[in-house]
């Protein structure tokens, strides 16, 4: 599995643990941060899935905007948690992570999906994130999304390991 793979993963749990605990995401983070500290062996996906849960954190508004959107009769409220999390993952990396080739997140998401979750979750996550990457220009963003994320901050990062 690849650090970036794992980065996913350890952030669907971090904002899995912050919904179903209905804890800020700073207080999860703050936790984590420890963890990391004292599990050196981890460092490799630690960096990346922090950005994604801040990101998400960051964008929440504007990243459930996109998913109901796309979610076609599906509410926020209405989605299984674990589902409602990969899903604005999936949502931030292709609307606010321009270095994550569609197709890659995508996947990811549908992986994540298919092993956590239900069985009509895969098949829902990829029908979204396939509406939500079909609606981006060739750059991989709307034409209206400018370069930074609306919380002003670009993303950084390294390239997708394979």
């Amino acid at each position: 599995m690849s650090a970036r793979s794992k980065a996913r993963k350890r952030a669907l749990d971090m904002l899995y643990v912050a919904e179903v605990r209905d804890l800020p995401i700073a207080d999860v983070l703050a936790t984590e941060t420890v963890r990391h500290l004292d599990q050196p062996e981890r460092a490799s996906s630690w960096d990346y899935a922090r950005q994604i849960v801040t990101g998400v954190d960051d964008d929440r508004a504007v990243v459930d905007e996109i998913i109901v959107e796309h979610a076609q009769g599906w509410s926020i409220a209405r989605m299984p948690v674990l589902d409602r999390c990969i899903l604005r993952m999936g949502v931030w990396e292709l609307r606010f992570n321009a270095e994550v080739p569609d197709a890659v997140a995508i996947a990811e998401a549908v992986e994540l999906a298919q092993s956590l979750s239900t069985e009509e979750s895969a098949g829902f996550v990829n029908g979204v994130l396939g509406a939500v990457a079909g609606g981006r220009g060739a750059a991989g963003r709307k034409a209206d999304d400018g370069d930074a994320a609306p919380s002003g901050r670009t993303v950084a990062g390294d390239q997708e390991s394979r």
